[in-house]
Protein backbone atom coordinates (compact mmCIF):
# COMPACT_ATOMS: atom_id res chain seq x y z
CA UNK A 1 0.00 0.00 0.00
CA UNK A 2 1.36 3.36 -1.03
CA UNK A 3 0.36 6.76 0.33
CA UNK A 4 -0.10 10.13 -1.35
CA UNK A 5 1.24 12.75 1.00
CA UNK A 6 0.01 16.35 1.02
CA UNK A 7 2.74 18.52 2.45
CA UNK A 8 2.70 22.05 3.76
CA UNK A 9 5.76 24.22 3.21
CA UNK A 10 6.87 26.35 6.14
CA UNK A 11 9.99 28.37 6.53
CA UNK A 12 12.77 25.83 7.19
CA UNK A 13 10.56 22.68 7.27
CA UNK A 14 7.86 20.61 5.56
CA UNK A 15 4.81 19.38 7.49
CA UNK A 16 2.65 16.42 6.45
CA UNK A 17 -0.99 17.46 6.40
CA UNK A 18 -2.58 14.12 5.50
CA UNK A 19 -1.96 10.94 3.54
CA UNK A 20 -4.16 9.26 0.94
CA UNK A 21 -3.67 5.51 0.42
CA UNK A 22 -3.79 4.17 -3.11
CA UNK A 23 -2.93 0.95 -4.80
CA UNK A 24 -0.04 1.05 -7.24
CA UNK A 25 -1.23 -2.09 -9.00
CA UNK A 26 -4.48 -0.46 -10.05
CA UNK A 27 -2.57 2.46 -11.64
CA UNK A 28 0.70 0.92 -12.77
CA UNK A 29 1.65 3.81 -15.02
CA UNK A 30 0.19 6.81 -13.18
CA UNK A 31 1.50 8.78 -10.23
CA UNK A 32 0.58 12.16 -8.75
CA UNK A 33 2.84 14.56 -6.99
CA UNK A 34 1.84 18.00 -5.79
CA UNK A 35 2.81 20.56 -3.27
CA UNK A 36 1.03 23.56 -1.90
CA UNK A 37 2.71 26.78 -0.93
CA UNK A 38 0.75 28.69 1.62
CA UNK A 39 1.78 32.24 2.38
CA UNK A 40 0.41 34.19 5.21
CA UNK A 41 0.53 37.96 4.75
CA UNK A 42 -0.67 40.68 6.97
CA UNK A 43 -3.74 42.34 5.55
CA UNK A 44 -3.02 45.86 4.45
CA UNK A 45 -5.35 48.62 5.35
CA UNK A 46 -7.14 50.65 2.63
CA UNK A 47 -5.31 53.94 2.13
CA UNK A 48 -8.58 55.67 1.31
CA UNK A 49 -9.79 54.97 4.81
CA UNK A 50 -7.26 57.44 6.11
CA UNK A 51 -8.56 60.28 3.88
CA UNK A 52 -10.57 63.02 5.54
CA UNK A 53 -13.76 62.43 3.57
CA UNK A 54 -15.56 65.39 5.08
CA UNK A 55 -12.82 67.70 3.81
CA UNK A 56 -13.18 66.51 0.19
CA UNK A 57 -16.90 65.85 0.27
CA UNK A 58 -17.78 68.90 -1.87
CA UNK A 59 -15.11 68.06 -4.44
CA UNK A 60 -16.31 64.49 -4.83
CA UNK A 61 -19.90 65.66 -5.13
CA UNK A 62 -19.06 68.19 -7.87
CA UNK A 63 -17.25 65.54 -9.91
CA UNK A 64 -19.83 62.77 -9.70
CA UNK A 65 -22.85 65.06 -10.10
CA UNK A 66 -21.93 65.98 -13.74
CA UNK A 67 -22.50 63.55 -16.56
CA UNK A 68 -20.11 65.61 -18.69
CA UNK A 69 -17.20 67.83 -17.84
CA UNK A 70 -17.97 70.54 -15.33
CA UNK A 71 -15.87 72.97 -17.38
CA UNK A 72 -17.42 75.27 -19.93
CA UNK A 73 -15.77 77.54 -22.49
CA UNK A 74 -16.38 80.46 -20.15
CA UNK A 75 -14.70 78.79 -17.17
CA UNK A 76 -11.77 77.64 -19.32
CA UNK A 77 -11.31 81.22 -20.55
CA UNK A 78 -11.40 82.51 -16.99
CA UNK A 79 -8.78 79.98 -15.90
CA UNK A 80 -6.54 80.85 -18.87
CA UNK A 81 -6.82 84.54 -18.10
CA UNK A 82 -5.97 83.87 -14.48
CA UNK A 83 -2.96 81.66 -15.27
CA UNK A 84 -1.55 83.29 -18.41
CA UNK A 85 -3.20 86.68 -18.60
CA UNK A 86 -5.45 88.00 -21.40
CA UNK A 87 -4.53 87.02 -24.98
CA UNK A 88 -2.13 89.42 -26.65
CA UNK A 89 -3.62 91.26 -29.60
CA UNK A 90 -1.20 91.63 -32.48
CA UNK A 91 -1.39 92.28 -36.20
CA UNK A 92 -0.08 89.57 -38.52
CA UNK A 93 3.21 90.37 -40.26
CA UNK A 94 2.90 91.95 -43.68
CA UNK A 95 3.95 89.63 -46.46
CA UNK A 96 6.54 90.81 -48.95
CA UNK A 97 4.11 90.44 -51.84
CA UNK A 98 1.61 92.88 -50.29
CA UNK A 99 3.95 95.87 -49.97
CA UNK A 100 2.85 98.99 -51.75
CA UNK A 101 4.91 101.07 -54.19
CA UNK A 102 6.47 104.27 -52.91
CA UNK A 103 5.44 106.27 -55.96
CA UNK A 104 1.94 104.96 -56.50
CA UNK A 105 0.08 106.10 -59.61
CA UNK A 106 -3.43 104.85 -60.39
CA UNK A 107 -3.96 102.48 -63.28
CA UNK A 108 -6.90 104.54 -64.52
CA UNK A 109 -6.19 108.18 -65.30
CA UNK A 110 -8.75 110.23 -63.34
CA UNK A 111 -8.01 113.45 -65.23
CA UNK A 112 -8.26 112.01 -68.73
CA UNK A 113 -11.08 113.34 -70.87
CA UNK A 114 -13.00 110.55 -72.57
CA UNK A 115 -14.55 111.48 -75.89
CA UNK A 116 -17.94 110.00 -76.84
CA UNK A 117 -17.66 106.77 -78.81
CA UNK A 118 -18.40 107.25 -82.47
CA UNK A 119 -20.51 104.69 -84.30
CA UNK A 120 -18.50 105.20 -87.47
CA UNK A 121 -15.95 102.55 -88.20
CA UNK A 122 -12.38 103.78 -87.87
CA UNK A 123 -9.07 102.43 -88.97
CA UNK A 124 -7.21 101.06 -85.92
CA UNK A 125 -4.64 103.44 -84.45
CA UNK A 126 -0.98 102.72 -85.11
CA UNK A 127 1.26 105.25 -83.42
CA UNK A 128 4.94 104.94 -84.15
CA UNK A 129 7.04 104.20 -81.09
CA UNK A 130 9.37 107.09 -80.43
CA UNK A 131 12.91 106.05 -79.59
CA UNK A 132 13.86 108.11 -76.57
CA UNK A 133 15.84 107.61 -73.39
CA UNK A 134 12.73 106.16 -71.74
CA UNK A 135 13.16 102.47 -70.88
CA UNK A 136 10.81 99.99 -72.48
CA UNK A 137 8.52 97.64 -70.58
CA UNK A 138 10.43 94.64 -71.93
CA UNK A 139 13.78 96.03 -70.79
CA UNK A 140 12.50 96.85 -67.31
CA UNK A 141 11.12 93.34 -66.82
CA UNK A 142 14.29 91.70 -68.12
CA UNK A 143 16.54 93.69 -65.77
CA UNK A 144 14.41 93.07 -62.68
CA UNK A 145 14.05 89.31 -62.87
CA UNK A 146 14.11 87.53 -59.53
CA UNK A 147 17.09 85.26 -58.70
CA UNK A 148 14.82 82.26 -59.13
CA UNK A 149 13.72 83.41 -62.60
CA UNK A 150 17.34 84.02 -63.60
CA UNK A 151 18.32 80.55 -62.36
CA UNK A 152 15.61 78.71 -64.33
CA UNK A 153 16.22 80.81 -67.45
CA UNK A 154 19.96 80.13 -67.36
CA UNK A 155 19.39 76.42 -66.72
CA UNK A 156 17.06 76.21 -69.73
CA UNK A 157 19.60 78.06 -71.86
CA UNK A 158 22.46 75.73 -70.89
CA UNK A 159 20.27 72.69 -71.55
CA UNK A 160 19.38 73.94 -75.03
CA UNK A 161 23.05 74.71 -75.79
CA UNK A 162 24.00 71.16 -74.80
CA UNK A 163 21.38 69.78 -77.18
CA UNK A 164 21.80 72.17 -80.11
CA UNK A 165 25.25 73.66 -79.65
CA UNK A 166 25.93 77.37 -79.29
CA UNK A 167 25.33 78.19 -82.95
CA UNK A 168 22.28 75.94 -83.06
CA UNK A 169 20.80 77.70 -80.02
CA UNK A 170 21.35 81.12 -81.59
CA UNK A 171 19.59 79.91 -84.74
CA UNK A 172 16.76 78.48 -82.62
CA UNK A 173 16.14 81.77 -80.79
CA UNK A 174 16.37 83.70 -84.06
CA UNK A 175 13.67 81.50 -85.58
CA UNK A 176 11.45 81.98 -82.53
CA UNK A 177 11.59 85.76 -82.91
CA UNK A 178 10.96 85.46 -86.64
CA UNK A 179 7.92 83.26 -86.10
CA UNK A 180 6.56 85.75 -83.57
CA UNK A 181 6.97 88.65 -85.98
CA UNK A 182 5.29 86.73 -88.83
CA UNK A 183 2.43 85.70 -86.54
CA UNK A 184 1.82 89.31 -85.44
CA UNK A 185 1.99 90.48 -89.04
CA UNK A 186 -0.56 87.87 -90.11
CA UNK A 187 -2.93 88.90 -87.34
CA UNK A 188 -2.59 92.53 -88.28
CA UNK A 189 -3.53 91.66 -91.86
CA UNK A 190 -6.59 89.77 -90.61
CA UNK A 191 -7.78 92.72 -88.50
CA UNK A 192 -7.25 95.11 -91.41
CA UNK A 193 -9.73 93.08 -93.51
CA UNK A 194 -6.99 91.37 -95.44
CA UNK A 195 -8.13 88.05 -94.00
CA UNK A 196 -8.03 86.05 -97.23
CA UNK A 197 -4.51 87.12 -98.13
CA UNK A 198 -3.28 86.47 -94.60
CA UNK A 199 -4.79 83.01 -94.42
CA UNK A 200 -3.48 82.09 -97.87
CA UNK A 201 -0.05 83.28 -96.81
CA UNK A 202 -0.21 81.28 -93.60
CA UNK A 203 -1.23 77.98 -95.12
CA UNK A 204 2.25 76.98 -96.23
CA UNK A 205 4.54 78.84 -93.86
CA UNK A 206 5.50 78.58 -90.20
CA UNK A 207 2.55 80.64 -88.90
CA UNK A 208 -0.16 78.33 -90.25
CA UNK A 209 -0.36 76.40 -86.98
CA UNK A 210 -0.52 79.58 -84.89
CA UNK A 211 -3.34 81.04 -87.00
CA UNK A 212 -5.28 77.81 -86.74
CA UNK A 213 -4.70 77.86 -82.97
CA UNK A 214 -6.35 81.28 -82.47
CA UNK A 215 -9.34 80.81 -84.80
CA UNK A 216 -11.89 80.51 -81.98
CA UNK A 217 -10.38 83.42 -80.05
CA UNK A 218 -10.64 85.67 -83.13
CA UNK A 219 -14.39 84.97 -83.24
CA UNK A 220 -14.76 86.74 -79.87
CA UNK A 221 -12.75 89.83 -80.87
CA UNK A 222 -14.40 92.94 -82.30
CA UNK A 223 -14.02 96.72 -82.62
CA UNK A 224 -10.25 96.82 -82.96
CA UNK A 225 -9.03 100.26 -81.84
CA UNK A 226 -5.22 99.91 -82.07
CA UNK A 227 -2.67 97.57 -83.68
CA UNK A 228 1.07 97.45 -83.02
CA UNK A 229 0.81 100.90 -81.52
CA UNK A 230 3.28 102.72 -79.27
CA UNK A 231 2.31 103.90 -75.78
CA UNK A 232 4.20 105.86 -73.17
CA UNK A 233 3.45 106.79 -69.56
CA UNK A 234 3.88 110.54 -69.22
CA UNK A 235 4.24 110.44 -65.42
CA UNK A 236 6.28 107.30 -64.85
CA UNK A 237 8.40 107.76 -67.96
CA UNK A 238 8.41 104.37 -69.68
CA UNK A 239 7.15 103.18 -73.06
CA UNK A 240 6.01 100.06 -74.88
CA UNK A 241 4.47 98.61 -78.02
CA UNK A 242 0.91 97.30 -77.68
CA UNK A 243 -0.03 94.32 -79.86
CA UNK A 244 -3.74 95.03 -80.02
CA UNK A 245 -6.53 96.97 -78.34
CA UNK A 246 -9.97 95.54 -79.05
CA UNK A 247 -13.09 94.15 -77.44
CA UNK A 248 -12.97 90.55 -76.27
CA UNK A 249 -16.43 89.17 -75.50
CA UNK A 250 -17.67 92.75 -75.19
CA UNK A 251 -14.88 94.00 -72.87
CA UNK A 252 -12.28 96.47 -74.17
CA UNK A 253 -8.85 94.93 -73.55
CA UNK A 254 -5.18 95.37 -74.19
CA UNK A 255 -4.39 92.10 -75.97
CA UNK A 256 -0.96 90.49 -75.99
CA UNK A 257 -0.33 87.64 -78.45
CA UNK A 258 2.16 84.99 -77.35
CA UNK A 259 3.50 81.89 -79.10
CA UNK A 260 4.52 78.74 -77.29
CA UNK A 261 5.60 75.18 -77.99
CA UNK A 262 4.38 74.02 -74.57
CA UNK A 263 0.82 74.32 -73.21
CA UNK A 264 0.15 77.20 -70.83
CA UNK A 265 -3.39 76.63 -69.58
CA UNK A 266 -3.13 78.98 -66.59
CA UNK A 267 -2.24 82.65 -66.33
CA UNK A 268 0.62 81.94 -63.92
CA UNK A 269 2.21 79.80 -66.63
CA UNK A 270 2.81 82.97 -68.65
CA UNK A 271 5.37 84.32 -66.14
CA UNK A 272 5.71 88.14 -66.50
CA UNK A 273 3.21 88.54 -69.36
CA UNK A 274 0.40 89.79 -67.05
CA UNK A 275 2.73 92.49 -65.69
CA UNK A 276 3.54 93.48 -69.25
CA UNK A 277 -0.16 93.82 -70.10
CA UNK A 278 -0.82 95.85 -66.94
CA UNK A 279 2.10 98.13 -67.80
CA UNK A 280 0.68 98.72 -71.29
CA UNK A 281 -2.79 99.47 -69.88
CA UNK A 282 -1.38 102.03 -67.47
CA UNK A 283 0.74 103.66 -70.18
CA UNK A 284 -2.17 103.85 -72.64
CA UNK A 285 -4.48 105.38 -70.02
CA UNK A 286 -1.89 108.10 -69.30
CA UNK A 287 -0.99 108.69 -72.95
CA UNK A 288 -2.56 111.79 -74.47
CA UNK A 289 -2.59 110.19 -77.93
CA UNK A 290 -5.48 107.93 -76.92
CA UNK A 291 -8.92 109.37 -76.23
CA UNK A 292 -10.13 106.27 -74.39
CA UNK A 293 -9.13 104.16 -71.38
CA UNK A 294 -8.83 100.41 -70.90
CA UNK A 295 -9.71 98.46 -67.77
CA UNK A 296 -9.10 94.85 -68.82
CA UNK A 297 -6.37 92.72 -70.38
CA UNK A 298 -6.03 89.51 -72.37
CA UNK A 299 -3.04 87.21 -72.82
CA UNK A 300 -3.53 84.79 -75.73
CA UNK A 301 -1.12 81.83 -75.98
CA UNK A 302 -1.06 80.31 -79.49
CA UNK A 303 0.50 76.94 -80.32
CA UNK A 304 2.58 75.96 -83.31
CA UNK A 305 0.87 72.56 -83.67
CA UNK A 306 -2.52 74.23 -84.16
CA UNK A 307 -4.04 73.09 -80.86
CA UNK A 308 -6.64 75.54 -79.45
CA UNK A 309 -5.08 78.66 -77.97
CA UNK A 310 -5.47 79.56 -74.30
CA UNK A 311 -7.01 83.02 -73.79
CA UNK A 312 -6.32 84.38 -70.28
CA UNK A 313 -8.73 87.21 -69.46
CA UNK A 314 -7.69 89.78 -66.83
CA UNK A 315 -10.60 91.64 -65.22
CA UNK A 316 -10.15 95.11 -63.64
CA UNK A 317 -9.35 93.71 -60.18
CA UNK A 318 -6.70 91.37 -61.55
CA UNK A 319 -5.23 94.15 -63.67
CA UNK A 320 -4.96 96.33 -60.56
CA UNK A 321 -3.09 93.60 -58.71
CA UNK A 322 -0.57 93.19 -61.52
CA UNK A 323 -0.33 96.96 -61.88
CA UNK A 324 0.93 97.21 -58.29
CA UNK A 325 3.47 94.46 -58.97
CA UNK A 326 4.59 96.30 -62.10
CA UNK A 327 5.11 99.52 -60.11
CA UNK A 328 7.38 97.62 -57.71
CA UNK A 329 9.43 96.26 -60.60
CA UNK A 330 9.63 99.75 -62.10
CA UNK A 331 10.88 101.17 -58.79
CA UNK A 332 13.49 98.43 -58.58
CA UNK A 333 14.70 99.28 -62.09
CA UNK A 334 14.86 103.00 -61.31
CA UNK A 335 16.86 102.33 -58.12
CA UNK A 336 19.38 100.23 -60.07
CA UNK A 337 19.80 102.82 -62.80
Amino acid sequence: MQFLQILSRKPGSLEVLFQIPFCQKQFPYMCLSTSACVYSKKKRGNSYDQVDQEKYKNLVHSVISYKTSAQTPETILEEDNLLYGPPAKHTPPIKAGTRTPKNWVPLINPSKRILPVSSDSKVPMKIRLQRTKMPSVTRILQQTLSPQQVFYLERWKQKMIEELGKEGFEEYTKNLFLQGELFHSALESIFLSEETAARDQGEDDVVAGYLSSVERVLEDISEVKALESGVHHETLQYLGLVDCVAKYQGQLCVIDWKTSEKPKPFLQNTYDNPLQVAAYIGALNHDANYDFQVHCGLVVVAYKDGSPAHPHFMDPDLCSQYWNKWLLRLEEYMDKN
